[in-house]
């Protein structure tokens, strides 16, 4: 396995991911590409000292944007949402 910091890219926080920490304590981040879903765990419990009980693995494609005359595309991104088990939480704030 690489190092633990070079999985985990950074976590996404949005009102969504929010919520679905609040209701069942599930945290998302972003990984780096080619990861999977045990290095994910494996990164997620050295960096936190938590206990993951599961990890899901989504992959977002890249969405065209424009911007005037001007036409682009987004990154793509990995995402994990990643399951803590009862009693563990991890405070991104």
């Amino acid at each position: 396995m690489t190092n633990a910091r070079d999985v985990i890219i950074r976590p996404i926080i949005t009102e969504k991911t929010m919520k679905l920490q609040d209701v069942s304590n599930i945290i998302t981040f972003e990984v780096k590409r080619g990861s999977n879903k045990t290095e994910v765990r494996q990164a997620v419990e050295a960096i936190f000292s938590v206990k993951v009980e599961r990890v899901n693995i989504l992959n977002c494609r890249p969405k065209t944007k424009r911007v005037g005359k001007y036409e682009g595309t987004t990154s793509a991104i990995r995402k994990a949402y990643v399951k803590l088990a009862e009693g563990s939480k991890i405070n991104l704030f």
